[in-house]
């Protein structure tokens, strides 16, 4: 007899999805690529060229390392410092040839987190995306509190007075809260209201006088130059450049931010990667030179408690708080560069993922006289201005180094996995001898990573856990390609 009470089967429809089968659905190329520039009531403007591109990620790069992290990677590994940007320098340029070669490909605003959507499933692109959120919000956090340390620099060479430690400082540095840093944040949150466009064109600006008051120090500090400051190279042997190259990663980060504006750009096949190699090699160039004369100008041990390391070096050198106060001025102007177009890139990675189903749509929502994401946009600025706030600048560094290593460790494998899957997909920009460049990425970042301290691996740990139970609580079930599987 049968079963009265069982509904029949209807042979057509697919069955339910496994939870397995659920963590590795992936998203098509060519889905990715059509609903580019797409979100809640209204499409992004196609509005930068390869300048503006290329400008964005050196104003998302340029400056952070060399203002901000300097005075903190020196002690670590002494004058052998320069050798520790290269190491960081290295293991950016493996991973910048495998963004380069998916961003030609995959030309969409969610950088490394579309890449995996589409390469290794659902699962692994939430935990890059999640990375992605680590780095660029924190790293914007990380930012503003060095802009606020150049900033009371140039309040005290040109005024004579600083803002007090309790506003100038978070809590455990013997601060209240460091006003500067969420002022800086709430700035570029204006700028980007107001369009990409507009928000490339100050960078562009800003860009330059950071470029130039670089320039300004190494011709400064050759003045000063002692060769018996490289007498001790490496003073902490191979372990120091190891932890400082770790550390100095940091100040890479960036460079993929030209990535993030995959839809915002007028040729993206052709310029993106153009724009992300270009930005490297200057980057790279500067941060070598500039270490240089640094260590060549000061002895590495003076470097230990410095803040504002640069300015200091040029009013020590020659004598007088003119230069100093000069070079202030343009670390100020530079900084906030920095915090535009990482805050800039953050945006449009969640507006990616939002679209995708996996953060609450309101974060895709555009305005229609701006094309900028504006809800997401206030709250993105919102939640870094109260990380720079309140969080002392050494734990941000870190925090932000290992979930950027993380995120472009995934991207290597996502160049192999690609190559594999989709031999055909047309690529304007191919990484060099096959596989071997994007293993070596995948070691140099797995390498980087496990030079960090433990804390900084705990605070990671705990942050993945929060990230694993926000895509099973929510983004699981209301992904797009969740909905799908569902309605099919």
């Amino acid at each position: 007899m049968l079963d009265q009470g069982a509904p029949p089967q209807d042979p057509t429809r697919p069955a339910p999805t496994s939870l397995l089968g659920g963590l590795m659905r992936r998203k098509p190329v060519e889905r990715l690529v059509a609903e580019g520039g797409h979100g809640e009531g209204g499409t992004l403007r196609r509005s930068l060229g390869l300048w503006q591109l290329t400008m964005i990620s050196i104003g998302a790069t340029l400056g952070t390392g060399i203002f901000v992290v300097l005075g903190d990677a020196v002690p670590e590994a002494g004058p052998a410092v320069t050798l520790a940007f290269v190491i960081a320098g290295l293991t950016a340029l493996f991973s910048a040839l495998s963004y380069a070669e998916l961003a030609g490909s995959i030309p969409v605003a969610g950088s490394s987190y579309s890449y995996a959507y589409a390469t290794m499933g659902e699962l692994v692109a939430w935990v890059c995306g999640w990375c992605l959120v680590l780095e660029y919000g924190v790293s914007v956090a990380a930012v503003a509190v060095g802009w606020g340390e150049y900033l009371n620099e140039l309040l005290d060479g040109t005024i004579g007075v600083t803002i007090p430690a309790a506003l100038s400082s978070a809590p455990g540095e013997g601060g209240i809260v460091n006003l500067p840093a969420l002022i800086v944040v709430l700035l570029a949150m204006v700028f980007l209201l107001g369009g990409a466009r507009e928000s490339a064109r100050a960078n562009t600006i800003m860009v330059a006088v950071k470029m130039c008051a670089l320039v300004l120090f190494c011709a400064v500090g050759f003045t000063g130059f002692k060769s018996g400051n490289y007498a001790d190279f490496m003073p902490m042997g191979m372990a120091g450049v190891s932890a400082a190259g770790a550390t100095l990663f940091f100040s890479y980060i960036g460079f993929d931010a030209a990535s993030t504006a995959g839809e915002e750009a007028k040729d993206p096949k052709k310029d993106l990667p153009r724009a992300i190699m270009l930005s490297l090699i200057i980057v790279t160039a500067l941060y070598v030179l500039v270490a240089g004369v640094a260590v060549g100008a000061w002895n590495w041990t003076k470097f230990d408690g410095s803040e504002a390391s640069l300015a200091a070096i040029m009013n020590d050198v020659s004598g007088q708080t003119f230069w100093g106060t000069l070079l202030a001025l343009g670390a100020v102007i530079s900084i906030a560069s920095v915090v535009l177009t990482v805050l800039y890139g953050q945006t449009r990675i969640l507006f990616a993922m939002s679209r995708d189903g996996l953060v609450p749509k309101a974060l895709g929502r555009i305005h229609p006289k701006t094309g900028a994401p504006r809800l997401n946009t206030v709250v993105v600025s919102l939640f870094c201005g109260a990380l720079a706030a309140l969080i002392p600048l050494g734990k941000l560094v870190d925090a932000t180094s290992i979930g950027t290593l993380f995120a472009f460790a995934l991207v290597n494998i996502a160049v192999i996995v690609l190559r594999v899957k989709r031999p055909e997909l047309e690529r304007t920009f191919r990484v060099p001898f096959g596989p071997v460049l994007p293993v070596l990425g995948f070691g140099f970042c797995a390498y980087n990573m496990f030079s960090l301290d433990t804390v900084t691996w705990v605070v990671f740990g705990c942050w993945m856990a929060a990230g694993l139970v926000f895509y099973f609580s929510y983004g699981y079930r209301r992904s797009r390609l969740a909905v799908a599987d569902r309605t099919s």
